[in-house]
């Protein structure tokens, strides 16, 4: 499995510039040509590490195949040989689950990247598991719709990607999460065969649930190629208000009324602390967007038909906001500029260094004191390490980041989820199990659950030849 931040050698065992005789890389070559399947450490770099550098891997070759059929190949040939198989998309994972160790065989998905015709009659859309969330956007906006989720990783992120980790965001308090908005999949499965369910319809009840089976699991028991999405309208009629708040408490309070006085219209509602807009006001040039120094600031933005102005300044009111700690965005690039000061959160932690991040979920009685109890549990494991936290009010996703520590990364993150699963929350929110978490799955779930996951692995699976040492413990 991938390591964190490994020290190999160029020319040891794996090192994807030395294939030698590696029967694997060959019989991919005859299999999709030698454009396809490579293995320079110039073109594999960029497929072997992820975004923050905590993930780092040497892959066996990467292959990039341009259609499911291209995949199909790849996996074909994997499986003839016993060769582990790791998809990735737009490697903006987290958790390493697409990072390919040794000896297993990165198969990129970006290539895969059609956009068809967006279906109005049913507000769907069937995609290439490349593409990526950008892109599909202004694909389906152009039509009227919108993808139901988003988050900040919208210019790398794939698709694919996001149905594979049943990724969540900021919308995730109106729309829920990625798997809710499957209507359908192709995919290649462990043996090379190509299982397509992609009609959509609505109501279908012959046999099991396969296409929500393959949601969130991670490129385990499948990997994505194409996949039909489920949309809502697209709103251009938007308001973002970034709010000034003494504590969490207060914040749920904001977020009670706005789900009162817009609970048709209310699109997201996020949190950060101060030390975190201090953090995005350095790295990118930015002024304080008020003028007193609040603990905590929540972004929120309505969206849809009414009187947008009139919801929101009823909530401010109702829970108790003075309208001097509010500022308030229509314009697109105001909107985009409030929300800089969240969504700027990650790039400007990676500049202070290599962090250990957690993605987690409380219930929500138990989110307002989650960023501190956070906090002290890591300050007893290393008084060195600074915790900064951020997050998703409407669901109790809290983002936990931590840098400058000297102890046991080990140390930490069990400090940190032991914490988590004492609280009855989840250790894996919206990013997935990946590598990070999977020794944790089997103090996550009953036992019984885990029995059944490894069951379903092995159905689908039988060699483990698909992202193994990921997701199932």
């Amino acid at each position: 499995m991938p390591a964190l931040n490994p020290s190999q050698p160029p020319g040891s065992p794996g090192d994807p510039g030395d294939p030698g005789a590696d029967p694997v890389v060959a019989a991919l070559r005859a299999a999709l040509g030698a454009e396809a399947v490579r293995t320079e450490a110039d073109v594999c770099a960029p497929y072997a590490h992820d975004l923050t550098g905590r993930w780092q891997g040497t892959p066996r070759c990467v292959v990039r195949p341009r259609d499911t059929q291209g995949v199909a190949a790849a996996v074909a040939v994997c499986a003839e040989h016993g060769a582990p198989v790791v998809a990735q998309g737009g490697n903006t994972g987290l958790v390493g689950g697409q990072i390919a160790e040794a000896d297993e065989v990165c198969v990129s998905l970006a290539g895969l990247d059609a956009l068809e015709p967006v279906e109005a009659q049913t507000g769907e859309v069937v995609v290439g598991a490349g593409a990526v969330l950008s892109q599909v956007q202004q694909h389906v906006r152009r039509a009227g719709w919108d993808v139901p989720v988003d988050h900040g990783g919208r210019w790398g992120a794939t698709i694919g990607g996001m149905v594979a980790t049943n990724a969540g965001g900021a919308r995730a308090v109106r729309h829920g999460m990625m798997r809710a908005h499957v209507r359908g999949v192709e995919a290649v499965l462990a043996d090379g065969r190509v299982m397509r369910r992609l009609s959509g319809l609505r109501k279908d009840n012959t046999g099991y649930d396969l296409v929500g089976l393959l949601a969130g699991s991670e490129g385990t028991l499948g990997v994505l190629t194409r996949v039909r999405l489920g949309l809502v309208p697209w709103h251009a009629r938007r308001l973002t208000a970034l709010a000034g708040v003494a504590d969490l408490e207060a914040g749920a309070s904001l977020l009670a009324a706005l789900r009162a006085h817009a609970p048709t219209t209310l699109e997201a509602a996020d949190f950060l602390h101060r030390d975190g807009l201090e953090l995005v006001c350095a790295h990118h040039g930015l002024a304080d967007p008020l003028d007193a120094a609040w603990p905590v600031l929540v972004v929120a933005e309505l969206a849809g038909p009414g009187d947008l102005e009139a919801q929101l300044e009823g909530a401010i009111t109702a829970a108790g906001i003075d309208p001097s700690a509010v500022v308030v965005a229509d314009a697109p690039s105001q909107r985009e500029a409030l929300w800089t000061y969240r969504d700027g959160l990650n790039e400007a932690i990676a500049a202070r260094g290599v962090p250990v991040k957690l993605d987690v979920s409380v219930p929500p009685e138990a989110l307002a004191s989650t960023p501190e109890a956070v906090a002290h549990a890591v300050r007893a494991v290393d008084p060195r390490a600074w915790t900064l936290t951020f997050g998703h009010l409407g669901d109790g996703n809290v983002h936990v980041n931590v840098l400058g520590r000297a102890a046991d990364e080990d140390a930490i993150v069990t400090a940190v989820l032991d914490l988590i699963l004492a609280r009855a929350g989840s250790v894996a929110a919206e990013h997935g199990v990946g590598v990070a978490k999977r020794a944790w799955v089997a103090r996550a779930r009953d036992p019984v659950e885990v029995d059944a996951l490894r069951a379903i692995k092995r159905a689908l699976d039988p060699e483990g030849i698909l992202a193994p040492g990921r997701l199932v413990p």
